[in-house]
């Protein structure tokens, strides 16, 4: 998916609106950096992971790179899970209008050209048709489709996120129990 994005063909003899093209390629660079990053930090660290998982001194394993490590493999993840996958429907919904806006185009005819030579270029060939046409109408509904999804997405990986805390609070207050009952039973011998 990402080689057909970076690898769009525009329409040439269409006049996009600078706006378009500079969100497209930003989107895009950015979401092709990310999970460049998270693919980096992923390989980087699976050596020390496999290396750590082989050991078995306890002491080497307090030692080991991944621990030092754990803001960059959470950023990492953050990066490639929630703002990835949020850029990628942005990406996607970019990519309907550069594709389906060109199809909203009218084409100018040079009156003055004869038949069988080649066309002469004019000033603005293609007028584009605000709010209509069928390319007009796919790029909003991609953008339609689009903006639920990626409030949806949103609110998964919200409560994804909330249970993970809860459930890592609730394991920590256990333990933390625990160990307020070994401390009883040891004050009391």
């Amino acid at each position: 998916a990402m080689v057909a994005m970076v690898e769009v063909s525009l329409d040439e003899d269409f006049d996009y609106p600078p706006g378009l093209l500079v969100s497209f390629s930003v989107v895009t660079t950015v979401l092709v950096a990310l999970h460049l990053f998270a693919l980096l930090v992923s390989t980087c660290i699976l050596p020390h992971l496999e290396a750590v998982s082989n050991i078995h001194n306890l002491r080497c394993v307090g030692q080991s790179p991944h621990i030092a490590l754990r803001p960059h493999i959470e950023l990492a993840w953050a990066f490639s899970n929630v703002l990835g996958l949020l850029l990628f429907l942005a990406e996607v919904a970019l990519l309907c209008w550069v594709k389906f806006l060109p199809l909203s185009a009218g084409k100018k005819v040079d009156m003055g050209q004869k038949q069988g030579t080649t066309p002469r270029p004019t000033t603005g060939y293609n007028v584009m048709v605000s709010g209509s046409g069928e390319g007009y109408s796919a790029a909003v509904v991609a953008t339609v489709v689009m903006v639920p999804a990626g409030l949806l997405f949103a609110l998964f990986a919200v409560h994804f996120y909330r249970a993970l805390l809860s459930h890592k609070s609730d394991r920590h207050s256990q333990e933390l129990n625990t160990l307020k009952h070994l401390q009883q039973q040891l004050d009391t011998v």
